[in-house]
């Protein structure tokens, strides 16, 4: 199983910018995916993820990120809006499956997102 993620860059303050991961290496639910990022120095944070069918934000990022997902694709996206500098960070995709003995993670590689003021 491998994660690819994609679409981070350097943008300015108040722009947008849209994240994508996709799972391959088998067909995954993707309710089952999100998204984490880790400052630097910093530890990595929940950012936004799939819980019980809706989408979950952390306070930090909520009614600006939108967590969104294409089944048939295996791919989560995350369509960050209103950029602060503040969200600087490694943006990873992760993906967990639970089975009897436990839960899994998978993580991507992290793509880097740079807003400057």
């Amino acid at each position: 199983v491998q994660l690819q993620a994609s679409g981070g860059g350097l943008v300015q303050s108040g722009d947008s910018l849209r994240l994508s991961c996709t799972v391959s290496g088998r067909t995954v639910s993707t309710t089952t995916m999100g998204w984490f990022r880790q400052a630097p120095g910093e530890e990595r944070v929940f950012v936004a993820a799939w819980s019980g069918g809706n989408p979950a934000y952390s306070d930090s990022v909520k009614g600006r990120f939108t967590i969104s997902r294409d089944n048939a694709k295996n791919t989560v996206y995350l369509q960050m809006n209103s950029l602060k500098p503040e969200d600087t960070a490694v943006y990873y995709c992760n993906w967990y499956r639970v089975t009897m003995t436990g839960r899994y993670d998978y993580w991507g590689q992290g793509t880097l997102v740079t807003v400057s003021s």
